[in-house]
Protein backbone atom coordinates (compact mmCIF):
# COMPACT_ATOMS: atom_id res chain seq x y z
CA UNK A 1 0.00 0.00 0.00
CA UNK A 2 1.23 3.61 -0.46
CA UNK A 3 0.68 6.21 1.53
CA UNK A 4 1.27 9.62 1.00
CA UNK A 5 0.81 12.20 3.84
CA UNK A 6 0.93 16.30 3.22
CA UNK A 7 3.22 18.42 5.20
CA UNK A 8 1.09 21.53 4.86
CA UNK A 9 1.50 25.16 6.00
CA UNK A 10 -2.33 25.42 7.25
CA UNK A 11 -4.01 29.04 6.53
CA UNK A 12 -4.93 29.80 10.19
CA UNK A 13 -8.64 29.30 10.67
CA UNK A 14 -9.53 29.55 6.75
CA UNK A 15 -11.48 26.41 5.79
CA UNK A 16 -12.09 27.36 2.17
CA UNK A 17 -8.12 28.86 1.74
CA UNK A 18 -7.00 25.24 2.98
CA UNK A 19 -9.13 23.20 1.05
CA UNK A 20 -8.26 24.85 -1.90
CA UNK A 21 -4.83 24.31 -1.26
CA UNK A 22 -5.07 20.41 -0.45
CA UNK A 23 -6.32 20.04 -3.42
CA UNK A 24 -3.97 21.98 -5.67
CA UNK A 25 -1.04 20.01 -4.08
CA UNK A 26 -2.56 16.60 -4.45
CA UNK A 27 -3.76 17.20 -7.93
CA UNK A 28 -1.18 15.05 -9.70
CA UNK A 29 -0.75 12.65 -6.84
CA UNK A 30 -1.56 8.89 -6.56
CA UNK A 31 -1.72 6.85 -3.47
CA UNK A 32 -4.13 4.12 -1.62
CA UNK A 33 -4.08 6.35 1.36
CA UNK A 34 -3.34 9.94 2.28
CA UNK A 35 -2.59 11.98 5.52
CA UNK A 36 -3.47 15.38 6.04
CA UNK A 37 -2.45 16.76 9.51
CA UNK A 38 -3.99 17.48 12.48
CA UNK A 39 -6.60 20.31 12.38
CA UNK A 40 -5.80 20.60 8.83
CA UNK A 41 -8.89 22.92 7.98
CA UNK A 42 -8.05 25.65 10.78
CA UNK A 43 -4.61 24.84 12.50
CA UNK A 44 -4.65 23.89 16.27
CA UNK A 45 -6.95 26.35 17.09
CA UNK A 46 -9.22 26.69 20.29
CA UNK A 47 -11.75 29.18 19.43
CA UNK A 48 -13.74 25.63 18.89
CA UNK A 49 -16.92 27.64 18.86
CA UNK A 50 -15.66 29.59 15.77
CA UNK A 51 -13.51 27.13 14.32
CA UNK A 52 -15.54 23.90 14.84
CA UNK A 53 -17.43 22.17 11.92
CA UNK A 54 -20.87 22.42 12.49
CA UNK A 55 -22.06 21.10 9.07
CA UNK A 56 -19.53 18.23 8.63
CA UNK A 57 -17.52 20.35 6.15
CA UNK A 58 -14.02 19.04 6.54
CA UNK A 59 -15.48 15.53 6.30
CA UNK A 60 -17.86 16.42 3.31
CA UNK A 61 -14.32 17.86 2.08
CA UNK A 62 -12.87 14.53 2.74
CA UNK A 63 -15.10 12.47 0.66
CA UNK A 64 -15.40 14.48 -2.02
CA UNK A 65 -11.32 13.91 -2.65
CA UNK A 66 -12.02 10.25 -1.31
CA UNK A 67 -14.48 9.78 -4.05
CA UNK A 68 -12.27 11.75 -6.94
CA UNK A 69 -8.89 9.93 -6.25
CA UNK A 70 -10.14 6.61 -5.69
CA UNK A 71 -8.39 6.27 -2.43
CA UNK A 72 -8.65 6.95 1.45
CA UNK A 73 -8.20 10.08 3.16
CA UNK A 74 -7.16 10.71 6.59
CA UNK A 75 -7.06 13.93 8.59
CA UNK A 76 -8.73 15.83 12.19
CA UNK A 77 -10.65 18.53 12.41
CA UNK A 78 -12.18 20.36 15.05
CA UNK A 79 -15.80 19.23 15.34
CA UNK A 80 -19.09 20.42 17.59
CA UNK A 81 -21.04 17.66 18.30
CA UNK A 82 -24.20 17.68 20.81
CA UNK A 83 -23.10 20.96 22.55
CA UNK A 84 -19.30 19.46 22.87
CA UNK A 85 -16.62 20.00 21.21
CA UNK A 86 -14.08 17.02 19.90
CA UNK A 87 -11.13 17.20 18.03
CA UNK A 88 -12.10 14.37 15.38
CA UNK A 89 -9.85 12.39 13.20
CA UNK A 90 -11.31 10.88 10.08
CA UNK A 91 -10.91 7.85 8.25
CA UNK A 92 -12.64 8.16 4.60
CA UNK A 93 -12.46 4.96 2.38
CA UNK A 94 -13.27 5.89 -1.34
CA UNK A 95 -16.94 4.12 -1.08
CA UNK A 96 -17.86 7.13 1.09
CA UNK A 97 -17.92 5.18 4.16
CA UNK A 98 -16.34 7.57 7.04
CA UNK A 99 -15.28 5.87 10.53
CA UNK A 100 -13.58 8.18 13.00
CA UNK A 101 -11.40 8.71 16.28
CA UNK A 102 -11.90 11.79 18.92
CA UNK A 103 -8.66 11.88 20.14
CA UNK A 104 -8.33 10.87 24.17
CA UNK A 105 -5.77 12.80 25.36
CA UNK A 106 -5.80 16.75 25.27
CA UNK A 107 -3.16 18.86 25.47
CA UNK A 108 -3.32 20.19 28.71
CA UNK A 109 0.12 22.48 27.93
CA UNK A 110 -2.19 24.73 25.31
CA UNK A 111 -5.78 24.43 27.78
CA UNK A 112 -7.33 21.63 25.05
CA UNK A 113 -9.07 19.82 27.79
CA UNK A 114 -10.42 23.20 28.72
CA UNK A 115 -12.29 23.03 25.38
CA UNK A 116 -12.22 20.07 23.36
CA UNK A 117 -14.03 17.25 24.85
CA UNK A 118 -11.98 13.43 25.43
CA UNK A 119 -13.17 10.38 23.25
CA UNK A 120 -13.98 7.31 25.22
CA UNK A 121 -12.77 4.71 22.00
CA UNK A 122 -10.02 3.25 20.68
CA UNK A 123 -9.97 2.80 17.34
CA UNK A 124 -8.56 0.62 14.77
CA UNK A 125 -9.46 1.12 10.99
CA UNK A 126 -9.09 -2.30 8.57
CA UNK A 127 -8.55 -0.95 4.70
CA UNK A 128 -6.79 -2.58 2.23
CA UNK A 129 -5.91 -5.98 4.80
CA UNK A 130 -4.16 -3.37 6.65
CA UNK A 131 -5.15 -2.87 10.23
CA UNK A 132 -4.89 1.46 10.67
CA UNK A 133 -4.77 2.11 15.08
CA UNK A 134 -6.19 6.14 14.72
CA UNK A 135 -4.07 8.92 17.01
CA UNK A 136 -3.69 12.48 17.06
CA UNK A 137 -0.63 14.21 18.34
CA UNK A 138 -0.18 14.33 21.79
CA UNK A 139 -1.68 10.47 22.18
CA UNK A 140 1.75 10.34 20.84
CA UNK A 141 3.59 10.89 25.00
CA UNK A 142 1.07 7.97 26.08
CA UNK A 143 2.18 4.21 25.08
CA UNK A 144 -0.27 2.17 27.15
CA UNK A 145 -3.08 3.48 25.26
CA UNK A 146 -1.31 2.64 21.95
CA UNK A 147 -0.16 -0.32 23.26
CA UNK A 148 -0.46 -3.49 20.28
CA UNK A 149 -2.65 -6.17 21.38
CA UNK A 150 -2.17 -7.80 18.25
CA UNK A 151 -5.37 -5.99 16.85
CA UNK A 152 -3.25 -4.03 14.70
CA UNK A 153 -0.40 -3.20 11.99
CA UNK A 154 -0.16 0.63 12.01
CA UNK A 155 -0.51 3.20 13.76
CA UNK A 156 -1.24 7.15 11.96
CA UNK A 157 -0.28 9.18 13.94
CA UNK A 158 -1.38 13.59 12.79
CA UNK A 159 -0.09 16.34 14.52
CA UNK A 160 0.14 20.00 15.48
CA UNK A 161 3.98 19.35 16.81
CA UNK A 162 5.93 22.44 17.05
CA UNK A 163 9.83 22.78 16.56
CA UNK A 164 10.69 23.06 19.90
CA UNK A 165 9.68 19.94 21.26
CA UNK A 166 10.36 18.06 17.96
CA UNK A 167 12.92 15.95 19.50
CA UNK A 168 10.16 14.24 21.55
CA UNK A 169 7.87 13.78 18.80
CA UNK A 170 10.73 12.05 16.33
CA UNK A 171 11.88 9.65 19.35
CA UNK A 172 8.40 8.60 20.55
CA UNK A 173 7.26 7.68 16.75
CA UNK A 174 10.41 5.37 16.27
CA UNK A 175 9.88 3.72 19.69
CA UNK A 176 6.03 3.32 19.21
CA UNK A 177 7.61 1.22 16.08
CA UNK A 178 9.77 -0.82 17.76
CA UNK A 179 7.48 -1.54 20.85
CA UNK A 180 4.64 -2.50 18.65
CA UNK A 181 6.65 -4.03 15.78
CA UNK A 182 4.60 -1.77 13.92
CA UNK A 183 4.51 0.23 11.14
CA UNK A 184 4.20 4.09 12.19
CA UNK A 185 3.19 6.97 10.02
CA UNK A 186 3.81 10.80 11.75
CA UNK A 187 2.58 13.24 9.82
CA UNK A 188 3.23 16.59 11.10
CA UNK A 189 2.13 20.47 9.55
CA UNK A 190 4.71 22.77 8.89
CA UNK A 191 4.95 26.62 8.99
CA UNK A 192 4.12 29.75 11.49
CA UNK A 193 0.19 29.02 13.27
CA UNK A 194 -1.67 31.95 14.65
CA UNK A 195 -0.45 31.47 17.66
CA UNK A 196 3.50 32.30 16.03
CA UNK A 197 4.53 28.61 16.78
CA UNK A 198 6.95 27.25 14.24
CA UNK A 199 6.39 23.99 12.66
CA UNK A 200 9.61 22.18 11.32
CA UNK A 201 9.34 19.60 8.70
CA UNK A 202 9.61 16.40 10.35
CA UNK A 203 7.35 13.58 9.25
CA UNK A 204 8.12 10.04 9.09
CA UNK A 205 7.04 6.75 8.47
CA UNK A 206 9.07 3.61 10.61
CA UNK A 207 9.31 0.28 9.86
CA UNK A 208 8.49 -2.41 13.29
CA UNK A 209 12.47 -2.16 13.83
CA UNK A 210 12.84 1.37 13.79
CA UNK A 211 13.73 2.16 10.48
CA UNK A 212 12.79 4.86 8.54
CA UNK A 213 10.88 3.46 5.24
CA UNK A 214 9.35 7.12 4.12
CA UNK A 215 10.50 9.30 1.29
CA UNK A 216 10.46 12.78 0.89
CA UNK A 217 9.85 15.12 -1.96
CA UNK A 218 8.44 18.60 -1.71
CA UNK A 219 5.72 18.65 0.64
CA UNK A 220 5.11 15.46 0.16
CA UNK A 221 6.13 12.28 2.57
CA UNK A 222 5.49 8.65 1.01
CA UNK A 223 6.02 5.32 2.00
CA UNK A 224 5.08 1.71 1.00
CA UNK A 225 3.50 -0.61 3.84
CA UNK A 226 4.27 -4.03 3.10
CA UNK A 227 2.83 -6.64 5.06
CA UNK A 228 4.50 -9.76 3.69
CA UNK A 229 7.64 -8.25 5.17
CA UNK A 230 5.85 -7.08 8.37
CA UNK A 231 4.48 -10.61 9.09
CA UNK A 232 7.96 -12.12 8.33
CA UNK A 233 9.43 -9.53 10.46
CA UNK A 234 6.67 -10.30 12.96
CA UNK A 235 7.06 -14.45 12.78
CA UNK A 236 10.78 -14.06 13.15
CA UNK A 237 10.49 -11.97 16.28
CA UNK A 238 7.55 -12.63 18.56
CA UNK A 239 8.42 -10.18 20.90
CA UNK A 240 4.71 -9.09 21.08
CA UNK A 241 3.45 -12.74 22.49
CA UNK A 242 5.97 -11.60 25.78
CA UNK A 243 3.77 -8.74 26.46
CA UNK A 244 2.30 -7.80 29.37
CA UNK A 245 -1.86 -8.23 29.91
CA UNK A 246 -4.12 -5.33 30.61
CA UNK A 247 -7.38 -3.84 29.91
CA UNK A 248 -7.20 -0.21 29.43
CA UNK A 249 -10.00 1.50 31.31
CA UNK A 250 -11.78 4.75 29.74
Amino acid sequence: MKVVGLNLDIIWKNKAENFKLIEKELQNVEADLFLLPEMFSTGFCMDASEASDRNNESLEFLKKLSKDKNAAFCGSAPVEHNGNFYNRMYFVKPDGEPSFYDKRHLFSFSGEDKVYTPGKERVIVEYQGIRFLLQVCYDLRFPVFARNNDDYDAILYLANWPEKRVGAWEHLLKARAIENLSFVFGLNRIGTDGNDLFYQESSHCFFGDGKEISQKQGNLVSAELNMDELKDFRTHFQFLNDRDRFSIQL
